[in-house]
């Protein structure tokens, strides 16, 4: 019975803790390219760092793998035309210094449209 309930205890602790996926770094020329993950091992976010700030092209994905946004970051800032999917809509929006500038909203039927 004392095995029973200690296997128990074992199985449910790591049911509360499962095990965080680590992210993934590799060095790139003068760049590291960071890959971190969701729990069921799919590909969150990757993009890169220089000097420990965002650099260039970031991609973010949802848990089942498709695309959320794409954007890009020169030494940290938000940079350029960015986009954001949702299941009805793509929102393409326009960063200067690092602030909302534009905002454009597009639905599936203009995009099937055209």
């Amino acid at each position: 019975m004392k095995k029973v309930v200690i296997m128990a205890a074992l199985l449910i602790s790591g049911v509360f803790y499962a095990q965080e996926i680590q992210p993934k770094f590799e060095v790139v020329g003068n760049e590291v390219k960071a890959t971190y993950f969701h729990d069921n091992g799919q590909v969150k976010q990757e993009g890169n760092y220089l000097n420990g700030k965002l650099q260039g092209k970031w991609v973010s994905y949802n848990e089942n793998g498709n695309k959320e946004a794409i954007g890009e970051y020169n030494n940290g800032v938000k940079v350029g035309k960015w986009f954001f999917w949702t299941d009805d809509t793509l929102n393409e929006v326009d960063y200067s210094d690092n602030r909302v500038a534009d905002v454009r909203k597009w639905s599936k039927e203009v995009l099937v449209k055209n």
